[in-house]
């Protein structure tokens, strides 16, 4: 009865393997594994996880060994009779410092690459990079260009009401663009919550704190387009904050940074415009859809409980002051941030659009906001 139960044991523990076994011997080992990546540092960190890997993989195929082996040859059957002995020092020895050696063989490549990876110096090209919810914002220290990063994909996508693209999540509306062959440092941190930036290619994952600034640093060779995303848990729309970095050769990136520029001095020049309702509405539209829509929704009817609707708000209806303080300071002790890293133009734009969308224009004042008015606000108070 006993060798009948064993034999069914051991071909249910056979086909049990072959049945794990078999997904796993048509995995591509390739797409499980860690990504090399693009730079110098980021080769040297897969080179160190694969050193770090097959070491772990010797020991565990060393005790594993040892413990089958001594299962199958200090069986009752072979040995009766126990054996009695106690402590043996010279073993308790070896288990100690054999393991000892092993972590500081690990240790020393890791620690290397370590200082590597936080060379704290500055860069040829220096980049601020600050966490929003749930946007990147871009400082270039040293070519006075500052500009948001959005995620762009089409909310029809986002909703399933046409098939997903190639870059699904990871579209922005503008690009991190740096050049060829410069270090690159960027200073990390966040307005709001935690967030993390983190780009694989570059072997870059680094917190983004409120109030500290953290450091990374890359060097890339190879022209291109290389995407990351925000991997810290920084509210309900965490997913829909891509990076997207784009990798050029450095005349393309003096024209680029030149046009940037030029776009800020036109963008300056629009705060002394007469502008129209229709125009403010058009361009307020635009802002309002990258900046507003995930809380406050497509028809301003808000979500219960956590964001207030615009549709019929006294705010919206009636209090212009109000509306453009809260759009500036924030609100205390609720969700609503501060959106003064907007530009006067922007600010201007999507309040006339949330005071005069969705028949607000009819049931309120109907009153404007022109940049002017976000100037004045700005203007130091006596």
């Amino acid at each position: 009865m006993f060798f009948k139960f064993s034999r069914n044991l051991n071909k249910s523990l056979s086909l049990l393997v072959i049945f794990l076994a078999t997904p796993l011997l048509n995995a591509d080992w390739f797409a499980l594994n860690m990504t090399r990546g693009i730079t110098d540092i980021s080769n040297e960190v897969f080179e160190l996880h694969m050193l770090i890997f097959w070491i772990c993989v010797a020991i565990g195929a060393l005790v594993f060994a040892v413990m089958f082996y001594s299962m199958w040859a200090h069986t009752k059957k072979k040995n009766p009779v126990p054996a009695k002995f106690h402590e043996n020092h010279k073993l308790e020895i070896a288990w100690t410092i054999i393991p000892f050696l092993i972590l500081i063989a690990m240790a020393i490549p890791a620690s290397k690459t370590l200082v590597k990876i936080y060379d704290d110096e500055a860069g040829d090209i220096n980049i601020q990079v600050t966490g929003y919810q749930w946007k990147w914002q871009y400082r270039y220290l040293e070519d006075d260009v500052s500009f948001f990063s959005n995620l762009s994909t089409d909310l029809d996508e986002i909703y399933n009401l046409v098939p997903k693209g190639e870059n699904y999540l990871q579209e922005v509306d503008e690009m991190v663009v740096i050049p060829a062959g410069k270090k690159v440092r960027f200073l990390i941190t966040a307005n709001d919550v935690i967030h993390s930036w983190w780009m694989p290619a570059f072997a870059i994952k680094q917190d983004a704190i409120p109030g500290f600034v953290n450091t990374a640093w890359t060097v890339v060779d190879t022209p291109g387009i290389y995407r990351g995303k925000c991997t810290e848990l920084c509210g309900k729309n965490h997913g829909f904050m891509p990076i997207v970095v784009k990798v050029v050769e450095q005349d393309e990136y003096d024209l680029w940074v030149d046009n940037k520029r030029q776009e800020a001095i036109k963008l300056a020049e629009l705060t002394t415009k007469d502008w129209s309702t229709e125009e403010l509405m058009e361009r307020g539209q635009t802002v309002y859809e990258v900046n507003c829509v995930a809380c406050h929704q497509t028809e301003g009817q808000g979500i219960a409980g956590i964001f207030p609707a615009l549709v019929g708000s006294e705010i919206a209806l009636y209090d212009k002051e109000r509306h453009i303080e809260i759009l500036m300071e924030g609100v205390q002790g609720a969700a609503m941030n501060s959106f003064d890293y907007l530009s006067e133009v922007e600010l201007a734009a999507v309040i006339t659009y949330s005071r005069q969308a969705w028949g607000n224009a009819e049931k309120g004042d109907g009153e404007i906001v022109v940049p002017k008015e976000i100037v004045d606000y700005k203007e130091p108070k006596i």
